[in-house]
């Protein structure tokens, strides 16, 4: 088909017409009563009310961890961006910090208004300012949808339909029944004054009569929350104030004459353009001021009643930002007297300028680090801010599985080499090490749990808080005792001013540690012995503060860390290597150890089995139990039995309707069950991993294969590229690092 451009341009003209009419972008007065009528709620929203519900329309859902339930909000997930790429910037973990915000936003609702600055604190890094950019991102989408509209008003003076006439002599034009300028077109209009402070519309009327209106509709919409104080109390700023007067005193007290002359325009959240969301670093600059409007010769074309006015508009940040939210980015570094002005505004819920108060109708977000913050405390005036401050604290993740997220979305998609298996989580284990504290049996009520808690060393608390896996050295009832006490735990530090995630390996420095191991000389891939090689080179250079901690009790060694992620590490490939051979199942061990505590079961009640292959009732498997009971070098078995039985059945009466779980009841005997099986076929193993390293290396070192193991390796390593996402180059390194230091002896 031939492009036409008439065609196109009009089918454009008819699409974008049709659109902004849907959208409702521009009503006189009279037909934004009408939907302020339909809807009292959604018209009367102040800024705080309008994000609460910004976060309700995106909703919101449980997740579980070994830590409990957390609520996380769909809107920051980002999923709304549709795939424009800027989903990577997503906020991962920090459901706590989520959750407090959200219950901030309902305290403001139910007090009236926002009257606290809600300071996110914690390390750099720590996602402080993308979790501001997730809100405001949500905020511009959530304005450009029906639920979301939000308006503005401006006084338009006609020029008249006769070109001559100007100001009150222009005939207005009827609109939905009413004479209203405000649909007038553009070569019609003298002049135009909009609200810079994007005031609601409602605030044109009457106090008492409009509270009278808020309170009639309401009533009978069944709206339960009383109108935020914007509303209830709220009164036009002092250019919008000066001109309804002046216009009320020429019509001679004719409301409906005065708005005729207003144009009831919808606005959109913008980052970009600076409305209703702003982000304010801590430059020094004033972050509100005043200009003199009348003197601009372009507004010439005022009605005479307004001549004689001095009419003042306001402009800056904090304008930019009416109606919406506004971050001050790094706050504490500003001086404190370049933000104190917020102390009173907060306060009474108004700025005081050269020639007015600006009434403030924003939600205040604002960051800082720690440092700052301890600073800050120290400063003479601090209590005084105290109460206008709503603390929140945002430290870095302490689950290795949410830190691989981050590296996972946001750098490997700018990774061309290929990435090999557990690149990421090997970095993420290894950051989430560095930033764990050894715990104090005095911060426990109970001192069982304390002293189990106080013996946990780092590597036991990664993998308690991301797996809620128990140290395999602790009997039955320290088991239970710690896994009824992980959210104790984990919320050890939150009264103190130092805290786990507070110091450690910033996500921002393993992000550029990743992309330098992406391109180190001596690997093809970005593997784990890459990323290994990094790390090394980071704790040797000791560049950064974490770095210097002094080790204690296993704590701050990151060296170590580094040997211990290692072998976290070589025991997942040598898992993927033996479930490649198909001579080690994995799962094969749990069935036995299964089938022997059934067994155990039908002797301690003194009943036989039906064998399902020859019909007959069989007594319990006294082989089996040998083999089982040797095995776990059993003294008394029918001691052994009896207490293995009893296990079963408090599992049971904690987890009714349960499956059996012997990982989570027998992790020692599973263990050591699964040693024995592993080993007996150990030798097997290292010769199929030999092989595959054959056919891995390059055509002229090949070693020719019998044909069954040639057959047995090629198959075994298809299935480890297979199923784990190896590419040949990081199969041949990951599989001679675990030769070298598993099965160099086998």
């Amino acid at each position: 088909m031939t492009f036409n451009a008439q065609s196109e341009l009009d089918l454009l003209q008819t699409t974008v017409r049709d659109r902004f009419q849907a959208e409702k972008r521009v009503l006189s007065f009279e037909e934004y009563l009408d939907e302020f009528v339909s809807n009292p709620y959604r018209f009367t929203r102040d800024a705080a009310r309008y994000v609460r519900d910004c976060f309700d329309y995106f909703g919101s859902y449980e997740q579980l961890s070994p830590l409990g339930k957390r609520r996380r909000y769909r809107l920051f997930d980002q999923e709304f961006l549709d795939g424009s790429g800027e989903s990577r910037y997503r906020l991962l973990g920090h459901e706590h910090v989520q959750e407090t915000f959200y219950r901030t936003l309902s305290n403001f609702v139910r007090e009236g208004r926002a009257n606290r600055l809600v300071l996110l604190h914690g390390p750099n890094g720590s996602a402080k300012s993308t979790f501001a950019a997730c809100i405001l991102r949500a905020l511009e989408h959530y304005s450009t949808l029906p639920e979301g509209a939000l308006y503005r008003f401006s006084w338009v003076f006609p020029g008249g339909f006769d070109e001559k006439s100007i100001g009150f002599g222009a005939r207005p034009r009827k609109a939905g029944g009413t004479e209203s300028y405000a649909h007038l077109e553009h070569d019609k209009i003298s002049s135009k004054l909009t609200s810079e402070l994007r005031e609601h519309p409602l605030l044109l009327l009457p106090l008492g009569e409009r509270r009278e209106i808020v309170r009639r509709t309401y009533a009978e919409k069944g709206v339960t929350e009383g109108a935020p104080d914007w509303i209830w109390n709220g009164r036009l700023g002092h250019k919008n104030a000066q001109i309804f007067d002046a216009m009320l005193t020429n019509y001679q007290g004719d409301l409906r004459k005065v708005l005729q002359h207003i144009q009831v325009e919808r606005f959109y959240v913008s980052r970009r353009y600076r409305a209703a969301a702003v982000t304010i670093g801590p430059q020094m600059s004033v972050d509100a001021s005043e200009r003199q409007v009348t003197m601009d010769r372009s507004l010439a074309a005022l009605p005479g009643a307004l001549s004689s006015l001095s009419l003042f508009e306001t402009h800056g940040e904090l304008v930019d930002g009416a109606s919406g939210v506004i971050e001050f980015s790094d706050l504490l570094k500003r001086p404190l007297e370049s933000w104190k002005y917020l102390l009173l505004a907060l306060e009474s819920g108004e700025i005081a300028l050269n020639f007015s108060n600006l009434a403030v109708n924003s939600v205040f977000m604002g960051s800082t680090n720690e440092a700052h913050l301890d600073a800050f405390r120290q400063h003479p005036e601090y209590n005084s801010f105290r109460a206008r401050l709503q603390l929140t604290r945002v430290g870095y993740l302490l689950d290795y599985n949410r830190e691989r997220e981050i590296y996972d979305t946001q750098i490997i998609p700018q990774v061309r080499a290929h990435v090999a298996p557990h690149s990421t989580w090997v970095a993420a284990l290894w950051a989430v090490l560095t930033r764990l504290l050894r715990s104090d049996v005095a911060h426990y009520d109970d001192p069982a749990l304390g002293k189990l808690a106080a013996g946990l060393t780092p590597m036991d608390k990664a993998l308690l808080y991301a797996e809620g896996s128990i140290p395999r050295r602790l009997n039955s009832e320290e088991s239970k005792l710690l896994r009824a006490g992980i959210v104790s735990v984990s919320q050890e530090f939150d009264p103190l001013p130092i805290y786990e995630g507070m110091t450690g390996a910033s996500p921002r420095e393993v992000r550029t540690l990743l992309l330098d191991a992406a391109q180190h000389p001596d690997h093809v891939c970005l593997s784990p012995l890459s990323v290994f090689d990094q790390i090394q080179a980071l704790c040797e250079k000791g560049d950064y503060q974490f770095l210097k901690h002094k080790p204690e009790s296993g704590y701050h060694d990151h060296r170590s860390f580094l040997t211990q992620v290692r072998e976290h590490w070589l025991t997942k490939v040598d898992i993927e290597v033996r479930s490649s051979t198909g001579l080690v199942d994995e799962s094969r061990y749990e069935e036995l150890f299964e089938r022997y505590v059934m067994q155990v079961s039908l002797w301690i009640k003194g009943e036989r089995h039906r064998d399902p292959l020859t019909g007959r009732y069989e007594e319990p498997d006294e082989t089996l139990f040998r083999s089982i009971e040797d095995i776990l070098d059993v003294k008394d078995p029918k001691e052994f039995r009896r207490n293995l039985i009893s296990m079963v059945a408090a599992y049971s009466i904690d987890h009714p309707g349960a499956k059996l779980d012997s990982q989570q009841i027998f992790p020692r005997y599973l263990d050591r069950v699964k040693e024995a099986y592993y080993t007996e076929r150990r030798g097997l193993v290292a010769g199929t991993l030999r092989d595959m390293l054959n056919l891995l290396s390059d055509a002229a070192s090949q070693q020719v294969l019998e044909e069954d193991k040639r057959v047995t390796a090629e198959s075994a390593l298809a299935r480890v590229i297979k199923d784990n996402g190896y590419c040949r180059n990081c199969a041949r390194t990951c599989l001679g690092e675990l030769l070298k230091a598993r099965y160099a002896d086998a």
